[in-house]
């Protein structure tokens, strides 16, 4: 079973710390670890945890949240009230992935991290070999973009070889594939009504029973 993807939030308001927690620890494939409310703190809890992705406010106490994502090399997203144009560019200088102006609704990201985690995906194998369209994908991906016709076309590409071998589910059809589950369901959903795949039914034991996928 695939690991979470860690994600620290270093914000010294602990009731938007706790809604912003919340918000990852619900979204499927995240978990948050304890958040931080300060510079030092959020130094020490990305030793600790050794996060994936941190959400970082601007203004901390005793530092600069834009300079902690810098020095740590940790993907991350700034979260912050500051929206003035300077901050922005520094925020996006330093290799932040996304900047969200707060407040924001959950949705927002809720959307966010699905785009990290399809970046995530794109890029699973340190020595995989990337084409032009590869790298558009998760650069893409990584803005939060969305998916144009071409990269859309190369997606299903990948899926309908990835059922050349039999039959799979989502899940394994999206691993061979390299891209996020979510994708590949609605990818897969596509290319059945277009004939180009089959969907079958597997009841286990217990539980809803699993959609298979196949090329015909």
């Amino acid at each position: 079973m695939t690991e979470p993807i860690r994600v620290l939030i270093v914000d010294d308001d602990f009731r938007v710390s706790g809604i912003h927690r919340d918000l990852v620890d619900a979204h499927p494939g995240f978990q948050a670890v304890p958040p931080a409310r300060d510079a030092a703190s959020a130094r020490r809890a990305i030793v600790e945890h050794e996060p994936q992705l941190l959400l970082l406010d601007v203004y901390l106490p005793d530092g600069d949240g834009i300079e902690i994502g810098r020095e740590s090399g940790v993907d991350r997203f700034v979260l912050s009230a500051a929206n003035d144009a300077r901050t922005v560019r520094r925020a996006l200088a330093s290799g932040a992935l996304q900047f969200i102006v707060k407040p924001f609704p959950p949705q927002v990201l809720n959307d966010r991290l699905s785009a990290y985690a399809r970046f995530r995906n794109l890029l699973a194998r340190d020595d995989a070999p990337l084409s032009q369209t590869d790298v558009d994908r998760a650069l893409a991906a990584a803005r939060g973009g969305t998916e144009q016709a071409p990269a859309r076309d190369e997606t299903r590409k990948l899926l309908l070889a990835a059922l050349t071998g039999g039959e799979a589910s989502a899940s394994e059809a999206a691993e061979r594939a390299g891209v996020s589950r979510a994708t590949a369901q609605r990818h897969l959903a596509a290319l059945a009504a277009q004939g180009a795949v089959a969907v079958s039914l597997r009841y286990g034991s217990a539980g809803r029973p699993e959609h298979r996928y196949r090329a015909t």
